[in-house]
């Protein structure tokens, strides 16, 4: 008779385990330092804070948010806010994670860090999302600042809302240092201190890098006919920025409907309907709806998850018929799914890679603020370009060095950074 252990179904692996076998392969390939394994293995600190707002009814709810900070041997800690359903601490230590690797593979001056609430936006009116922000804000208190920890827009986050993070941050301090507080976010509104180009940066980035990939690998993308998984601020703007370089968007998904049109699809009209519905593509006009289960096979050269983590799975990842995936996600590939890609000759342009130009246009407004200037969107779009090119070569030649897939190269070309600056500072004390 089989045991109860024997018995039960396996755990699914999460983002966190995800996470931490892809560094602890990536130490080992590199032979990291122990010290400084033992180090990066670790988050530096986790805040999780419970809060009451009072609703438009009158009623009281608590929500629940959290912080995570991983590591800031290379500066103040950076990442996104998301307001999701499914946040919870293990996602908030994953994402965390990887944006140290992010920041570090990007050459800034960052570490890295994540969190969010834990709710459905969609069922908040604009006044309550704004209470909600700000009462979250005021609770992480001095946990965040502009040289401390840097927040930015996320899944279901946006420049109003990094506004009112900014406003209620700066306003508990002194009067006198109001606008040095400012920057205490990124992907602000223009009007409140934010950069032209950084609502486009992140999709503007995976761009980048699939030109980039396109040079290397001889592949013009003009003609080339893409897919995209989620169609929000990232998935939107690849799709605007492909469409200039000659590619066709054929099918969109997101959670309320899978688009097909091989002859095209229009992402500007898509983006309006979508505005216009509450973010969501169902009911476009411009496209079929098909079924769900069948996106993942369509006949395209490029696959764009740009929503959640692990989407591309054991399960369907031998249906993709691509010819590269640009992860606009963080995480969207899990393990299984990976080794089923590469095995049939995938490319994969990894995500703390692939959606970097997010966190580089961040750096860049960042500094903008601190040095109380205004850069045009043509020099930040170019300045995000250059970099983001720059680190595509670094792991396309730290592979050939390691003889190992383009995500552990980027792993490895963010490990040793850090390695770099932990071994020349020392420990304290």
């Amino acid at each position: 008779m089989a045991s109860k252990a024997e018995s039960a179904p396996a755990r699914k692996e999460g983002m966190y385990d995800v996470v931490m076998r892809q560094f602890e392969a990536a130490a080992d390939i590199m032979k990291l330092d122990p010290g400084v394994r033992k180090i990066l293995s670790k988050t530096n600190t986790e805040i999780v804070v419970h809060f009451p707002v009072r609703l438009d009814n009158g009623k009281i709810e608590v929500f629940t948010g959290y912080r995570v900070q991983h590591n800031n041997a290379l500066g103040p800690y950076k990442g996104g806010l998301r307001y999701h359903s499914t946040v919870d601490i293990d996602g908030a230590r994953a994402l965390a994670i990887w944006m140290t690797w992010k920041t570090s593979l990007a050459g800034l001056p960052y570490g890295g860090a994540k969190g969010g609430i834990h709710l459905n936006p969609k069922e908040y009116s604009k006044n309550e999302l704004e209470r909600i922000t700000r009462r979250f804000t005021y609770a992480l208190g001095d946990n965040i600042g502009p040289d401390l920890d840097i927040p930015a827009p996320d899944v279901n986050t946006n420049p109003q809302i990094m506004a009112w993070i900014a406003d209620t941050f700066s306003s508990t301090k002194s009067p006198s240092t109001r606008f040095a507080n400012l920057h205490v976010v990124t992907g602000k509104p223009i009007g409140a201190g934010g950069l032209a180009g950084r609502d486009r940066a992140t999709g503007f980035g995976v761009v980048a890098n699939l030109k980039a990939w396109s040079k290397l690998t001889n592949n013009p993308l003009k003609g080339m006919r893409f897919t995209v998984q989620g169609f929000g601020n990232v998935g939107y703007w690849t799709a605007h920025f492909l469409l200039k370089e000659g590619a066709t968007l054929i099918a969109v998904q997101d959670a309320t409907a899978t688009l097909h049109n091989p002859k095209g699809i229009d992402p500007e009209a898509l983006n309006a309907h979508s505005e216009a519905n509450g973010r969501n593509i169902q009911g476009f006009k411009g496209a079929a709806e098909m079924d769900p289960k069948e996106f993942w096979a369509l006949d395209c050269d490029i696959v764009v998850p740009a929503a959640l983590g692990n989407q591309i799975t054991e399960e369907n990842a031998g249906s993709i018929k691509a010819k590269v995936v640009a992860e606009g996600a963080n995480g969207p590939t899990d393990i299984q799914g990976e080794q089923i890609l590469l095995k049939n000759g995938v490319h994969i342009i990894p995500d703390i890679l692939c959606n970097s130009g997010g966190v580089i246009g961040s750096y860049y407004e960042w500094l903008q603020n601190k040095r109380a200037e205004i850069w045009k969107i043509e020099e930040v779009l170019e300045m995000i370009h250059d970099k983001i090119e720059t680190s595509f070569n670094q792991v396309v030649e730290t592979a050939k060095e390691f003889k190992v897939d383009w995500r552990m190269s980027a792993y490895i070309v963010a490990l040793r950074r850090l390695e770099t600056t932990y071994m020349e500072r020392g420990i304290f004390p």
